[in-house]
């Protein structure tokens, strides 16, 4: 990478982190409603797995999808005003926050429902394996998602059928408010996978380079015909499972700590340290970053609400 592809990834999860502060704001303030997943603390994640996939590969995710969203390439503005169920958004004010998604950028979903993705992943991988396209389909989940059929069902048939999928699961160290290890009978997420004869990695999600690193060698071996391989990525959410969530569960010790591990901090020690960029390079990023997630909220209140004609669009495929 150049030094402005280096700085593009710092600015997509100061850009990230930002739209997730004005969220939480804007929920308590009864703007957004239904449930809302934060993606804080875990942007180095995302920003490093999409920051290694070639254009036809694939991405589809979980209901903490908004810093996908942004990876993948759709504006602040188009997730603001979905959050706010305004017509301007990526499902033009009817799906919310679990239901981002555009297709024309390669970006599947967002999917509500613990794990009902998975299956899917595999379909996209089968339907790309069948026409002979170079893609790999990267699924992300969360550790919790490990625990029921769909993630059994929909790894053991991309195994089977030598399917072009990456599976990663984003371990947070929580399924809701319940620890991985009273939730599973196997606490490393990843020795899952060798039930199915999956080759499995594991690495650090809150350092970006390394997640980066990783998944451009994962993805090429599975374009290459190797078949699906599975990572689980180690990271951690400041914030709670959703809104609302008293947090009880945690200690503020504990939060804390990972805290210190910030994911932008460390990127951005990295980028000094490497003299990829000075502080008053970054600071102008964050300047930039901060005014962006400004214009997409005024812009956002702005949008107009759906009308009555929004019920029956994208309900049929018009050919």
């Amino acid at each position: 990478m150049d030094s402005k592809e280096y700085l593009n990834l710092y600015h997509q999860m100061v850009v990230i982190r930002r739209l997730e502060e004005r969220a939480e704001e804007l929920y308590q303030q009864g703007k957004i409603g239904g449930f809302l997943h934060l993606y804080i603390g875990q942007e180095a994640v995302s920003t490093g797995l999409i920051s290694a996939r070639q254009p036809q590969d694939r991405v589809i995710t979980a209901y903490r999808d908004h810093g996908v969203a942004i990876n993948c390439g759709i504006t602040a503005r188009e997730v603001l005003s979905e959050l706010l169920g305004k017509v301007t958004g990526t499902s033009h004010g009817k799906g919310g926050s679990m239901h981002l998604a555009d297709v024309t950028k390669n970006f599947w979903g967002g999917h509500a429902i613990v794990g009902s993705h998975l299956p899917l992943a595999s379909g996209l991988a089968l339907g790309d394996k069948y026409q002979g396209n170079k893609a790999v389909t990267i699924c992300m989940f969360g550790d919790g998602a490990s625990n029921i059929g769909y993630f059994h069902e929909a790894l053991n048939l991309a195994k089977v059928w030598t399917l072009p999928v990456l599976w990663v699961v984003e371990n947070n160290q929580y399924g809701m408010g319940t620890t991985v290890e009273r939730a599973s009978a196997v606490s490393d997420i990843r020795r899952k996978a060798d039930g199915y004869d999956m080759p499995n990695f594991e690495v650090d999600g809150m350092d970006i380079m390394a997640v980066r690193e990783i998944a451009l060698r994962l993805i090429e071996e599975v374009r290459a015909g190797s078949g699906p391989q599975f990572l689980e990525v180690h990271t951690y959410r400041f914030v709670g499972h959703s809104m609302g969530d008293p947090q009880r569960y945690r200690k503020a010790e504990e939060v804390k700590k990972w805290e210190e591990n910030d994911p932008i901090g460390i990127y951005r020690l990295f980028l000094t340290k490497k003299k990829l960029a000075k502080e008053s390079d970054l600071d102008a990023l964050d300047d930039q970053a901060a005014a962006e997630i400004e214009d997409a909220v005024q812009f956002a209140e702005a949008s107009p609400e759906p009308g009555p004609e929004e019920l029956f669009r994208n309900i049929y495929v018009e050919e």
